[in-house]
């Protein structure tokens, strides 16, 4: 069974930064980070295959966002920098042994098996 647990969201002011972090057990194939603000549609933030290779950001975090994770203390992180009042949102954490619909299109990570509790990030301006 996969648990996924997150820690690290607060409260900063814009420009800040803030780093997310999120402790796994169980086996996953695809780990990533979802937000959602009240009101709005789940947004696929970040993602990367626990086995290495290249993460994807959605354009709205590209070049401000990094998906790391510590393999040996199996961990998953995202680096938040130069945050903006629209970041703000529930983080979740999310984890799946199935990556594609179908073997072909990748999923979403809004739409992977696993996810955290969550955790708030305000960024005021």
């Amino acid at each position: 069974q996969v648990q996924l647990v997150e820690s690290g969201g607060g409260s900063v002011q814009a420009g800040g930064s803030l780093t997310l972090s999120c402790a796994t057990s169980g086996y996953t194939v695809c780990m990533g980070w979802f937000r959602q603000a009240p009101g709005t549609a789940r947004e696929g933030v970040a993602r990367i295959y626990t086995t290495g290779g290249s993460a994807y950001y959605s354009d709205s975090v590209k070049g401000r966002f990094t998906i790391s994770q510590d393999n040996a203390k199996r961990t998953l992180y995202l680096q938040m920098n130069n945050l903006r009042p629209e970041d703000t949102a529930m983080y979740y954490c999310a984890a799946d042994t199935d990556c594609t619909w179908d073997g072909l299109l990748p999923k979403p990570c809004y739409e992977f098996k696993y996810r955290g509790q969550g955790t708030q990030v305000t960024v005021s301006s």
